[in-house]
């Protein structure tokens, strides 16, 4: 599903970011990155998104090798690849049913399969009877799950959730944890990284520890020990 060998990143002004990285992550996995501010994981998940181009090694993400893929199809490799940040990145003048059909609108589909498939990943996501609410008449952990409702419309593969609880309460970060775990279950790989301690050492999955650019630590059931 996701396979990095001997992936580096290094930037112009020399600083390497990721080095010599090994990783794979199996269909329908789990998994947590964890490591300090600096450590090398935001760069991994621009990466993961092409966002960043890797300076040297080879990335192989659902099957899709990444030095094949040309600027102009990159818009396309993204939409198999869900992704949940820390600040929503909602649009503040859409209702909620309009914020996660809009993912659905810029890749060409039907009004009749928008109409379809939205409520659906609404109810999914614990947002029914919202459709017709705006951004700012929702609380955080709400505009949360609409970012993941979002991700999930067009039914990727994998889901990446990149500090998907920093700006939420203790309840609401386990609420959208529970979440994932939900949408683990049906299937979805979930990448999640995050600084939470105690939501790493409670979930008792796999976790990746990253320190200066590398992994130095890769344990099932892992803790958060950095």
């Amino acid at each position: 599903m996701i396979l990095l060998d001997r992936v580096t990143k290094m930037y112009p002004n020399k600083s390497v970011a990721v080095s010599g990285i090994n990783l794979h992550i199996g269909p329908k996995e789990f998994v947590t990155i964890v490591g300090s501010s600096g450590a090398g994981k935001s760069t991994l998940i621009k990466l993961l998104t092409r966002e960043e181009v890797q300076t040297s090694g080879k990335i192989i993400v659902g099957g899709v090798d990444y030095d094949t893929v040309e600027s102009n199809k990159v818009p396309h490799l993204r939409r198999k690849i869900g992704v949940v940040f820390q600040d929503f990145k909602l649009l503040p003048n859409r209702t909620v049913f309009e914020n996660v059909a809009f993912a659905m609108e810029v890749s060409g589909a039907k009004n009749k399969d928008i109409k379809r498939s939205v409520p659906k990943v609404l109810q999914l996501v614990g947002l029914k009877g919202k459709e017709d609410n705006f951004p700012h008449e929702i609380s955080g952990g709400e505009r949360q799950r609409v970012a993941i409702a979002r991700a999930l419309i067009r039914q990727p593969k994998i889901l990446i959730a990149d500090e998907p609880t920093g700006n939420l309460d203790p309840k609401n970060a386990w609420e959208i944890i529970e979440l994932l775990l939900k949408i683990n279950r049906f299937g979805t790989t979930v990448v999640l990284t995050t600084h939470n301690k105690e939501i790493v050492n409670a979930l008792k999955r796999r976790v990746i520890t990253i320190n200066r650019g590398r992994i130095v630590k890769d344990e099932e059931q892992g803790r958060y020990a950095v």
